[in-house]
């Protein structure tokens, strides 16, 4: 899989979302960045079947556009499987 652009609109701000993926111990995960900013890493989390941001600074992000994004990137692999 190589990198993907996608846009997002929430609250009417709009968002472009780059997604590159990459293997880490047999899992894929996601290096993330919207709209310029910097590198945040998603990775699968099975107690909460969702995509979550694992990085230092993960609390950064909004909660409405890390469930948002976590939503598309499962819709990715899906689309890829």
């Amino acid at each position: 899989m190589e990198t993907t652009t996608f846009d997002m609109l929430l609250h009417q701000v709009p968002y472009i979302v780059k997604a590159t993926p990459f293997r880490f111990n047999d899992e894929t995960r996601f290096t993330i960045s919207y709209n310029g900013g910097p590198d945040h890493i998603f990775a699968w989390d099975d107690s909460t079947m969702e995509f979550t941001a694992i990085d230092d600074d993960a609390s950064a992000i909004p909660d409405e556009m890390e469930n948002a994004i976590s939503l598309k990137l499962q819709l990715l692999l899906a689309g890829k499987s």
